[in-house]
């Protein structure tokens, strides 16, 4: 499996769980639930992607503004989960913050999807893009159940 489509598939995972996160009322057992998922998915995927797909790219020209401009987003996104998680579940604010994330975090995969991974596409070898991906899919296995 390419690094691309190991991303890919953890890119869907994320829409799906801040789907049926949004999709949740008040402070509920199922909202902890989803909220917790979204949590360890997010967390992980970016510790896996920045160290087996955006380190790599560091190193060439082509790749390298969207490698740094995508691990600052990164941290823009756990800044707002952080936030998100700090607020109480029934308020009308954590509604509008968990809409935000949703909207930011689709942002940054598309973004990715579509301006990253064309470039990064280019830069690497066909042999570097199975390494990758094989890397990258082993080391989500230790972090997170949704490998």
């Amino acid at each position: 499996m390419s690094i691309f489509d190991a991303l890919r598939e953890d890119h869907d995972v994320q829409r799906k769980l801040l789907d049926d996160l949004i999709s949740t009322q008040g402070k509920s057992r199922e909202r902890e639930q989803f909220l917790n998922l979204i949590k360890e998915a997010m967390e992980s995927h970016a510790a896996a992607e920045e160290r087996y797909f955006y380190k790599p790219l560091i190193d060439f020209d082509t790749t390298i503004d969207h490698s740094r401009h995508s691990v600052a987003e990164h941290h823009e996104l756990e800044e707002l989960l952080e936030d998100l998680t700090d607020t109480d579940m029934d308020s009308s604010a954590w509604m509008a913050k968990a809409k935000t994330l949703q909207e930011r975090l689709l942002h940054h995969l598309d973004e990715e999807e579509t301006e990253v991974f064309p470039l990064a596409g280019k830069a690497l070898t066909p042999e570097l893009k199975n390494k990758l991906g094989s890397d990258y899919v082993a080391e989500m296995s230790k972090r997170s159940h949704f490998a």
